[in-house]
């Protein structure tokens, strides 16, 4: 058992960008990074830099007609039509840029590592995880390979016969629940914003038994994210007894996010994790969808100083605010960003109703 949580990143994503226009063409990764190095929550003994998955490891789960696919992408700078058609490369949210296999073959190396890392028990965080969306043969949401599932295969080829999957991220973990739609040793659990795409994740979709899906309503709060996961998410769990529990901790349900309609604080996010994150013996805590850069970099910091036991109702340090002023993001919402987003790591509370829908959503999937 590891005697600390393990921190899991490459320099890969420091200058990675899916194209100028497009909403990952924002710093998220290398700016959490920064920002724990500036808060003083760095230590090179917790730290693991990780190299790309191999064909053989990504053939796991994903086809090797696929794989193949990615990585010709990258050596050739470009997609034929048929590809593009067979594998929804190069269009539909999913672009051809230079790392287009590094990036996310990154991302799933660092998950199977921290299944290897989590075999006696412990937690690791993997901010660059959480590509939820991507499907067996196909590039679908942002997401190249499917990281979680990669991490939960290693898991049960270990040994483990009950792995949980929760998901935060505001749209539904549809690639991680497709992939286990009849594994009884996987429940999947998302609370994910209901209308928003990729439109599945209906509270009736159980997926063969073994899922459980929590669609929220616009607006969606503080109190009311407490609500599901106490009277919905620990209540499953207590249930299945999990050995592990993977986490995609996406921050796109932040009130500041442009990608969803929710308005939650980060430290509801927080409070989520640190819940959590007990249980199971051993924790998988990935990242996901966040697209307002300064949203993302605070939140996944935060995650970070929870999970080592650091206070994060704090005023910034100046070498942390540096890092966050020197972020650039090419949107409205970037051109004025208010003065908290520099000088503080947790949002205010943004408390509220629990209203009638989320009530009903908890109660329903508790039902057998």
């Amino acid at each position: 058992m590891t005697n600390f949580p393990i921190l899991l990143g490459s320099e890969v994503y420091r200058n990675s960008v899916y194209g100028r226009k497009h909403p990952l063409s924002i710093p998220r990764v290398a700016s959490t990074l920064d920002l724990i190095r500036s808060l003083g929550w760095w230590d090179e003994r917790r730290y693991r830099p990780v190299e790309p998955a191999t064909k053989a490891q990504l053939i796991r789960y994903h086809a090797p007609d696929y794989v193949d696919a990615v990585m010709r992408a990258e050596a050739t700078r470009s997609v034929p039509p048929e590809d593009q058609e067979r594998y929804n490369i190069g269009r539909n949210g999913n672009p051809v840029f230079p790392e287009i296999f590094r990036r996310p073959a990154t991302s799933c190396a660092a998950s199977i590592l921290a299944a290897n890392l989590l075999r006696e028990g412990g937690v690791v965080h993997n901010p660059a995880g959480g590509t939820h969306h991507g499907q067996r043969d196909r590039a679908s949401g942002f997401c190249y390979f499917n990281d979680p599932v990669l991490g939960i295969l290693a898991m049960l080829d270990q040994g483990l016969g009950r792995v949980l999957y929760v998901d935060l991220d505001a749209h539904h973990g549809d690639g991680v629940q497709d992939a286990f739609h009849d594994e009884d040793r996987v429940l999947t659990v998302s609370i994910h914003e209901e209308g928003r795409w990729p439109r599945t994740g209906a509270l009736a979709d159980r997926a063969g038994g073994v899922a459980r899906n929590l669609p929220v309503p616009e607006g969606f709060n503080d109190d009311e994210l407490a609500y599901l996961v106490e009277e919905a998410v620990l209540p499953l769990a207590q249930r299945f007894q999990p050995q592990a529990v993977v986490l995609q901790c996406g921050c796109d349900g932040l009130e500041e996010d442009p990608q969803s309609r929710l308005s939650l604080s980060n430290r509801a996010i927080w409070r989520a994790v640190d819940l959590l994150c007990r249980t199971a013996p051993r924790a998988l805590v990935l990242g996901g969808g966040g697209y307002n850069p300064w949203a993302v970099a605070r939140c996944w910091a935060g995650i970070w100083g929870g999970l080592n036991g650091h206070e994060r109702e704090i005023d910034l340090p100046p070498d942390a605010q540096s890092v966050l002023r020197e972020i650039e993001w090419n949107h409205s919402r970037g051109r004025n960003p208010p003065a908290h987003w520099f000088t503080t790591l947790a949002d205010a509370p943004r408390p509220g109703p629990i209203r009638d829908a989320i009530r009903q959503a908890a109660a329903t999937v508790l039902t057998d």
